[in-house]
């Protein structure tokens, strides 16, 4: 008979009506939790109140603003109604470039939101006592707040779209009311953006030629056929993100990575994450590495007779990778032969805005509405991450589309963005607290078989790739890596954002990047000081990347035979098309 368990030692029941609240609140709030802005309000508002000094600067800081609107107002007066607002603009902002937004009344439309969103800038930094995490979190929903009613945003104060009204007699109203009302009905639908279903893997992208030759619970492991008479004798297994879609890295002939890698002589083993559904729910991120990472190290080297292999990871792919080689070195297993790591973190300290999304309120707000999911739905992490750059992302695309009326040509990668994955309850969460909320991986607490692992054991060759405008994984935290480790690093840095940096084919003309090489003994550099000492170069980083692996490996042999794996079937295989 079993012992009963006393009364004040039973656990307290699940309070099931509060998570269904909360997840309700999470749905009508877009995920974004509105009791933790509200913390982040009287944070804010109780410091500044008992800082007068502050209020007092912030007090001229506004008479400042005024009076330059008043110059400029006199300005236009004096100059036949022409200036240019915007001169002190974020250099990303590209909403008033137009010549048209220099004649008044328009440029006043201008410098005045300009002159909001400086003043939001300055109320929300240096309140003594108040938490920085707080203050970002105003600062961003202002910021969302100030794009919404910006000038660009509407026709009576957009000069570029009464020009553009006036020459076609409203036809390219018409035409954007159209627009409207299609893409609202494939969203309601479920279905992709007009132009992104004509890229379908298989079909017109994810074309290198390959096999499925491994199949887990997780993952698919892809054997991409050679294209060379002999291959250079380690493998590489590339560990992308899971996020989203692996064929990133595998989009049309000109700008795969796949097969520029394959072109080069290597011989290249991808993993194909499955899109989890609500089966998953309790896959965990340690799942990610035993049934995704190290089947797919351990197939790599069995078809290719090699004893190492070079690991490269992308985004998140990258942060596992980092785990699963501490966790090898700290095992003694020495299978790795170099390690890249694509636009990935190993310290969140400086993860960027999507920090402000991981606080106890935030995550509990997401740990509730997946508790009735069981996943989070793939709109929904693109959606945060378009609001990172809503400017770009969101408003001056419905500007170009339903106020211009121009259809904007859907890219490649344009097309992927939208084929969203889902992220399983339980890992979403994990990775969230563990990584963004506690920073354990870089300080050491991560725990991988119930041991902790650190990223010191870590001795083999690194070459880590960091983006310009990442607003992902910001390239100054990417570069937290050389203080992390005490293995060489070759660390690049290339223009661009979070996929465009790394999908950087050597055809493009529009590609420069910065690097440097931090051998074992040099003492440590900061970014600024990295900047100052690293090597420029025109052109793509690929080619320097083929050149780091090859010194780094052991020579040329035959390919390995294609068939020998189990077989399952031709690339892009199965999970990517779920």
């Amino acid at each position: 008979m079993p012992v009963p368990v006393p009364e004040d030692e039973q656990p307290a029941p699940e309070p099931q009506l509060d998570r269904a609240l909360h997840a309700a609140i999470g749905r009508l709030s877009a995920g974004f939790s509105p009791m933790g802005l509200a913390e982040a309000w009287f944070d804010w508002a109780i410091h500044l109140s008992v800082s007068p000094a502050r209020l007092a600067e912030l007090g001229l800081a506004a008479a400042a603003e005024a009076s330059g609107l008043a110059r400029l107002a006199l300005h236009a007066a004096s100059q036949q109604g022409i200036t240019t607002p915007g001169d002190h603009g974020l250099p990303q902002d590209k909403r008033f470039r137009h010549a048209s937004w220099q004649r008044w009344p328009f440029s006043a439309y201008a410098e005045t939101l300009l002159a909001a969103e400086r003043m939001l800038d300055e109320a929300t930094h240096d309140i003594h006592g108040a938490s920085g995490h707080h203050l970002a979190m105003l600062r961003f929903v202002g910021r969302q707040a100030l794009d919404l009613v910006a000038p660009s945003n509407f026709v009576a104060t957009n000069p570029e779209v009464l020009e553009r009204s006036v020459s076609e007699r409203g036809f390219n109203l018409l035409r954007g009311a159209a627009f409207a009302i299609e893409d609202w009905q494939r969203l309601m639908a479920r279905e992709k953006p007009v132009g992104a279903d004509a890229y379908v893997p298989g079909k017109t992208v994810a074309l290198t030629p390959g096999r499925v030759v491994h199949r887990t619970e997780l993952a698919e492991i892809i054997h991409y056929a050679p294209t060379t008479a002999e291959v250079e004798a380690e493998p590489i297994v590339i560990v992308p993100a899971w996020i989203m879609k692996y064929y990133i890295l595998d989009l049309q002939q000109q700008n795969s990575l796949v097969k520029h890698l394959v072109d080069a002589g290597f011989t290249v083993f991808m993993i194909s994450w499955k899109n989890p559904d609500v089966r998953d729910r309790d896959v965990s991120f340690g799942d990610y590495r035993s049934q995704g990472v190290l089947p797919a190290l351990s197939t790599a080297l069995r078809l290719s007779g090699a004893r190492r292999a070079h690991l490269v990871g992308y985004c998140i792919g990258g942060t596992l990778l980092a785990i699963t080689a501490a966790a090898m070195a700290r095992d003694l297993d020495d299978r790795i032969e170099t390690l890249t790591f694509l636009a990935a973190q190993t310290d969140f300290t400086e993860a960027g805005e999507l920090k402000l999304f991981v606080d106890d309120s935030q995550l509990a707000i997401l740990d509730d509405m997946m508790a009735e999911s069981g996943v989070l739905e793939g709109a929904r992490m693109s959606g945060m991450f378009h609001l990172l750059r809503s400017n770009d992302l969101i408003w001056s695309r419905m500007i170009r589309a339903y106020l211009l009326g121009e259809r904007e040509r859907v890219t490649d990668i344009a097309a992927w963005s939208q084929d969203a994955t889902r992220m399983p309850g339980r890992m979403h969460s994990e990775y969230l607290r563990s990584l963004y909320l506690r920073n354990d991986l870089a300080e050491g607490r991560f725990l991988v078989e119930g041991r902790p692992v650190s990223l010191h054991d870590i001795s083999r060759p690194i070459f880590a790739v960091g983006t310009e405008w990442d607003h992902v994984a910001p390239w100054r935290s990417v570069f937290k890596l050389h203080g992390l480790t005490d293995a060489e690093i070759t660390f690049v840095l290339t223009n661009g954002g979070h996929n465009q940096g790394i999908v950087a084919p050597p055809s493009r003309l529009d590609r420069h990047y910065r690097s440097a090489t931090a051998r074992r003994q040099d003492r440590h550099r900061g970014p600024r000081h990295w900047l100052e000492l690293a090597t420029y170069h025109e052109g793509s980083w690929w080619p320097l990347w083929v050149d780091w692996l090859r010194r780094h490996g052991s020579g040329r042999v035959r390919p390995p035979a294609l068939t020998q794996g189990d077989d399952l079937g031709a690339a892009p295989g199965r999970y990517v098309m779920q």
